[in-house]
């Protein structure tokens, strides 16, 4: 299914539904973070998805780092909670999904970055290459929180 990411565009679509998800900032032992390449629009992210029913928001990110990029990875802390209302993502199914995503700190576990039917592309990546990959704004600015390690996590 494809998908559409408005950002403050007063000429998108209305929102038709919420719906909780997760996204996992994890760095390998050079620092680099963890970023999938999405087969629905073919930008840059740190992987996740929507929770399920019956399991946590950190299981969610548990789960859909292993799904769309090969890694184990254990929660640790909290990235930031990210819910502007002027975020709107598009899907070819008709739903208009208001953001609201729970950013969520991980540390590596294991295994390999592993493409799947979500992810083209899986790679650690160095903070210095963050500029020469198509990011959505959204996205970038997980990652560049990430990156900050603040004392509190960001609430927006």
């Amino acid at each position: 299914m494809a998908r559409i990411e408005h950002l403050n565009n007063p000429a998108a679509p209305k929102a038709n539904s919420i719906v909780s998800a997760a996204t996992t900032f994890v760095q390998d032992g050079m620092g680099r973070v963890l970023l999938i390449r999405r087969t629905d629009n073919e930008l840059w992210a740190l992987p996740g998805g929507a929770q399920d029913f019956g399991e946590t928001i950190a299981e969610t990110a548990v789960r859909e780092t292993a799904e769309e990029a090969g890694i184990r990875v254990e929660v640790v802390d909290v990235v930031g909670i990210y819910t502007n209302p002027h975020h709107l993502v598009e899907y070819s199914d008709g739903e208009v999904r208001q953001q609201f995503s729970i950013c969520l700190r991980a540390n590596y576990i294991g295994g390999e970055p592993t493409p799947s039917s979500e992810s083209s592309e899986v790679r650690w990546v160095d903070m210095t290459e963050l500029d020469s990959l198509p990011i959505h704004p959204s996205m970038r600015l997980r990652i560049d929180h990430g990156f900050e390690n603040r004392d509190k996590p960001y609430i927006g």
